[in-house]
């Protein structure tokens, strides 16, 4: 399987859709760094600066944070040298503007995007996972377990680093529905949009986390 510098992956799917397991496994096994957008906002948040207390009403209440901020978040995390060979985009661009705005980001670095993974799951099944999502609360970990469909070996105790687990403060009802909503009417349009460029691949995300891998490899076999 080539991967090389010319070659950034990202990938799409409502919340809940495997995005993040998927985009780390993936990275893992092609060598590259999984970048998800929602970790670089939680690290801002966390670090308690300018930019994390603007993004922190946002992430509470579901909401897209602006465009601007999230393309100054990604920049600086692009243009670091663990990215230079390459990335797996998770969580951004989620907007046709937002679209734009990677490519004017890639283009001074030389790189493109090749390919991009669809990940389609019903509203019904990304509601049952969220609510039952548990994620590791060591900010250097954040790996994604569920209740159910991918516990940990230990009840509430994260696998690889031993921290606890938790309910993210956006795992609501609520706030879970007014995400899914804004996934149909903002991020919708990139699949349209990706299918012309031709760099598209759809999986079918309601299968085992095993089978969607094994389908998300072949799709990007042929990049480089």
């Amino acid at each position: 399987m080539a991967f090389g510098v010319m070659n950034d992956i990202v990938m799409i799917g409502p919340q809940g859709s495997g995005k993040g397991t998927q985009s780390e496994r993936l990275a893992e096994k092609l060598g590259v760094p999984h970048i998800s957008l929602g970790t670089l906002f939680r690290a801002e948040v966390k670090a308690g600066s300018d930019v994390g207390k603007a993004i922190e009403a946002y992430l509470v209440r579901g909401d897209i944070v602006p465009s601007a901020v999230a393309s100054e978040v990604i920049t600086r995390r692009l243009a670091a040298k663990d990215a230079e060979n390459g990335v797996i985009l998770d969580g951004f661009p989620r907007t046709l503007e937002q679209a734009d705005m990677l490519d004017n980001i890639l283009m001074p670095l030389g790189r493109r995007l090749a390919r991009v993974v669809y990940l389609n799951v019903s509203d019904e099944e990304a509601l049952l996972r969220l609510e039952g999502r548990r994620v590791c609360t060591n900010g250097a970990c954040e790996r994604n377990y569920h209740v159910k469909y991918h516990p940990p070996a230990k009840p509430d105790v994260c696998d690889r680093c031993g921290s606890a687990l938790a309910q993210r403060k956006d795992d609501n009802p609520e706030a879970i529905k007014h995400r899914l909503a804004l996934y149909h009417t903002e991020t919708m349009p990139l699949i349209a949009l990706y299918q012309g460029l031709g760099v598209l691949r759809e999986i079918d995300g309601q299968r085992t986390i095993d089978e969607v891998h094994s389908d998300i490899l072949k799709a990007v076999s042929s990049v480089g």
